[in-house]
C-alpha cells in the first residue's frame, strides 16, 4: 500500500540522479527484437516455425494432423 502524506497525495519513489545515456543504452542493449526461429518441414521442405503444424502439407511430428486442400 503506498505511503500517503498529510495532504492525501501519494508519494512516489524517484531516482536521486539522472541515468546517463550511456548507462541507459547499456541496459537496453539486450532488448533487441529477433526474428522467430525457422526450420524446414521434413515432408515437403516448406519453411515452418518449430513445433508447429506445417500449413503446406498438414503434417506434424511425422503424422497428418489436418487435411489440406490441394496438397
Amino acid at each position: 500500500m503506498p505511503a500517503e502524506t498529510i495532504e492525501g497525495e501519494v508519494t512516489v519513489a524517484l531516482p536521486k540522479r539522472k541515468f546517463s545515456r550511456s548507462r541507459r543504452n547499456k541496459r537496453r542493449a539486450h532488448q533487441a527484437r529477433r526474428l522467430p526461429a525457422r526450420s524446414r518441414c521434413p515432408r515437403c521442405g516448406q519453411v515452418v516455425i518449430p513445433h508447429r503444424l506445417c500449413e503446406n502439407c498438414g503434417y506434424y511430428a511425422g503424422r497428418q494432423v489436418v487435411e489440406v486442400e490441394g496438397a
